[in-house]
């Protein structure tokens, strides 16, 4: 699919290492993850930048608790640098990624951030549904529900010609983390709908969001396929990435490959896309009047806002 491109975007910070996770806190302020950094950082409505926390390896989902602190999804880092994407052949992508292995990886776990800025480390194993308890293998992102639980992505990695199959886990501030979906191809955004009782994740590498009804806080009651994120670029790709719901239940997704973003209704119907110029359009947020979105462009290492978000999309050319 082809779609035409949004033009009317700020940029409210550039010159970021492999931003991800924006979470908007009232003052208009947004703190994002520096992925290739190991650190967190808050970007002020005038642009300017400030470190909340140095929390080393490869920060990626960021949730903000009700008592104001930070768990952020620590995958253990990487070496980053300019490498060809998807694949290494003519026609791909050259962009600053994730090339190789950290040369000091850290244990991959959920970390606590206090408001004062201290790290501290809240878990690094779960319990699996078979009852044994085992270790995060890459943990991606997080959303936290209205109880000040929270739901993780565990996105698994790759050894060779293997790959590790991961789920979905429900948390607690005490550290209790649990697995109640598997498996999940490569999971990776996740996030609540505006009542609570359903839970959204993404598939990167299908690009396939699923949809889980909840009985309680944690408690999975039945789920589905709810969309496929189109392919598009120049190699005709996709991926799905982060996740985030308006109030009106529209479910929007960070889009790899044709870069951007893609929405759908809460039925799955696909309402239309924000195309930008960064293939590694990772994750999403919105502002609290729900007027501004905010978008991290990882490779280009940029924070950037649309306005008006709504009546920006496009739906595709014939």
């Amino acid at each position: 699919m082809e779609f035409a491109a949004v033009t009317d975007i700020r940029c409210l910070a550039d010159g970021l290492a492999f931003p991800e996770s924006p979470v908007v806190y009232p003052d208009g302020s947004v703190v994002v993850s520096e992925m290739a950094a190991g650190r967190i950082t808050r970007v002020r409505s005038d642009g300017a930048t400030e470190t909340v926390a140095d929390v080393g390896g490869g920060p990626n989902g960021v949730g903000l608790l009700p008592d104001g602190r930070l768990v952020v999804c620590q995958n253990g880092g990487s070496t980053f640098g300019i490498g060809f994407w998807p694949y290494d052949f003519e026609g791909c992508a050259q962009l600053f990624r994730p090339v190789g292995a950290a040369a000091h990886p850290v244990t991959p776990q959920l970390q606590v951030v206090d408001v004062d800025g201290s790290v501290h480390t809240l878990a690094t194993e779960f319990r699996s549904r078979g009852g044994r308890m085992m270790p995060l293998v890459r943990p991606s992102d997080i959303c936290v529900d209205a109880d000040g639980g929270f739901y993780v992505t565990d996105g698994g990695t790759t050894h060779d010609r293997q790959r590790i199959m991961t789920g979905l886990l429900y948390g607690r501030p005490d550290g209790q983390l649990e697995e109640i979906v598997y498996p999940l191809e490569m999971p990776n955004g996740v996030a609540m709908s505006p009542d609570g009782d359903r839970v959204y994740v993404a598939e990167t590498r299908t690009r396939r969001v699923w949809v889980f009804g909840l009985s309680a806080s944690g408690r999975i009651a039945g789920g589905r396929g709810l969309a496929t994120v189109p392919s598009g670029g120049p190699l005709n790709i996709g991926g799905a990435d982060g996740l985030c719901v308006a109030a009106d239940g529209t479910v929007l997704v960070a889009t790899l490959g044709a870069g951007g973003v893609t929405a759908f209704t809460s039925s799955g119907d696909m309402l239309g896309a924000l195309p930008l110029d960064d293939p590694m359009t990772t994750n999403l947020a919105l502002s609290v009047d729900e007027r501004t979105l905010y978008l991290t462009l990882a490779s280009s290492g940029r924070l950037v806002a649309i306005d008006g978000w709504r009546s920006a999309l496009t739906t595709p050319r014939s």
